[in-house]
């Protein structure tokens, strides 16, 4: 009978955690409780109905509970079974014995079905003890058909597939989707995202791009991918080939703990620690940042510090997101290390995210783009262009000088010569001659090198 005892209610101290159609007695208790007003009305009425008294009523007082009252002139109309209870000015209250039967369940209905329920919850929890084993089987049953079939459902629902699982390490993502993020968002706006990650020459991969370009959303999308498909579930993909990982760890977004003293950059280096001090060889970790909170210096030297630890003594599948584009020269250091970046345009001033994560690595961030799409002030936006310029410059030039090719533009420099000379740069005329005198059809790749060599030199005497 437990089955029928049973109710999914949080346990109260005034009772309420027992099925009520599994006692007739506490259905009437209940009854009771929740109906006494209505219960003392009808025999009110009925008893108007039975004396012909009109002005009959039925009171309570905390000394001599309920009672029948009726106006002195009907006196004469007053039945016999009417017992005198009190005496006033101008009536008389008397009860009745099915009004004190009544009057008794109502004062102690409380009290009796809170007994009785505590009395079938014992006896519930004798059985469920007997029983445990039975019951904890089926429970899991329970919950293992309802995991399996909520899989099903949003598999079908949703177009997810099979994935396939590999012993190989790596992870192959054909247009995969975030799984939470495509339902928030209009299907036909999403647009799915390719990755192949963790073979031997992309174990630590270094993404790049502008901001809103969406980094986060395809590195959150790989760590989704590989959970859900390593619990059994369909994933939200084309196809899927899923490298066994032992732990998937996450560094991402911006939190502080300010009740303990500990500042944003302070949780990100505690949760970085963490990551570095567990993480194995067969580990999935998804790096979002690494260093922003501090000066640029600092963040750049832990940040690289970071990559190279992961890389040396740990070896797992990385997505690392940065706007330090001088992490991806260390692909020139790293066979494992592979750059990639989100593809963006620019058409008439304004940029296109395509959202897509391609190799190679990115030179700009577009941070005063998306300032535009903040609709930040113009006055803003025209300074921090300025500013921008003006410090791209100073780098481009240093970077050159110090022979680097990160983010190097052969001909951004010969422009700023001519932009300082207010003139047609020498510099600049020279190239442009080298170039119209070489059709690149008719060329070796030998000669291109030399090409390129010779236009390195006279940028170097020009500048």
């Amino acid at each position: 009978p437990m089955n029928k005892a049973i109710i999914i209610r949080e346990l109260q101290s005034e009772g309420k955690f027992v099925n009520n159609s599994f006692s007739k007695e506490i259905i009437e208790l209940y009854n009771i409780i929740n109906n006494s007003r209505k219960m003392l009305l009808d025999l009110e009425n009925q008893e108007k109905e039975k004396t012909k008294i009109p002005n009959l009523k039925i009171g309570f007082t905390r000394v001599f509970g309920y009672y029948i009252e009726v106006p002195k002139r009907f006196s004469e109309n007053v039945p016999q079974n009417y017992i005198r209870k009190q005496t006033t000015r101008n009536s008389e209250r008397y009860f009745t014995s099915e009004l004190k039967v009544l009057e008794e369940k109502i004062l102690n209905a409380r009290e009796i079905v809170k007994e009785k329920e505590m009395k079938i919850l014992e006896n519930t929890v004798v059985e469920i003890e007997q029983e445990q084993e039975t019951i904890l089987n089926l429970a899991k049953l329970v919950a293992w058909t309802d995991l399996f079939f909520s899989f099903a459902k949003i598999a079908k629902e949703r177009n997810y597939s099979r994935p396939k699982i590999t012993t190989y390490n790596e992870i192959k993502i054909k247009e995969g989707r975030h799984p939470v993020v495509e339902v928030m968002i209009d299907s036909e706006k999403y647009v799915p995202a390719t990755v192949e990650i963790g073979t031997k020459n992309s174990r630590m991969c270094i993404i790049t791009g502008p901001n809103m370009g969406g980094k986060s959303t395809i590195m959150r999308m790989v760590a989704l991918t590989t959970l859900l498909a390593q619990t059994g579930c369909f994933v939200p993909a084309k196809s899927a080939e899923i490298g066994i990982v032992d732990a998937i760890f996450t560094r991402v977004g911006a939190s502080d703990n300010l009740s303990k003293g500990e500042s944003t950059f302070l949780v990100e280096m505690k949760e970085t620690a963490f990551i570095l001090k567990n993480a194995t060889k067969k580990s999935l970790i998804i790096l979002d940042e690494i260093g922003r909170g501090t000066g640029t210096y600092d963040g750049i030297s832990i940040a690289k510090a970071v990559v190279e630890y992961i890389i040396e003594r740990i070896g797992a599948i990385t997505l690392f997101a940065t706007h330090y584009h001088i992490l991806t020269e260390m692909s020139d250091k790293y066979d494992s290390l592979e750059n990639f970046h989100m593809s963006v345009r620019k058409i008439k001033g304004r940029i296109h995210f395509l959202y897509q994560l391609i190799k190679g690595g990115s030179s700009r961030s577009f941070g005063v783009e998306v300032a535009k799409l903040a609709k930040m002030p113009e006055e803003v936006i025209k300074s921090a262009e300025k500013i921008l310029k003006t410090l791209e410059n100073i780098d481009r030039k240093a970077r050159f000088e110090q022979g680097s090719a990160l983010q190097t533009d052969i001909f951004s420099l010969a422009l700023e010569t001519q932009e300082k000379s207010f003139e047609k740069s020498p510099v600049l005329e020279e190239i442009e001659k080298i170039i119209k005198n070489n059709n690149p059809d008719n060329i070796t790749p030998r000669q291109s090198l030399d090409i390129y060599y010779k236009i390195v030199e006279i940028i170097k005497k020009g500048v």
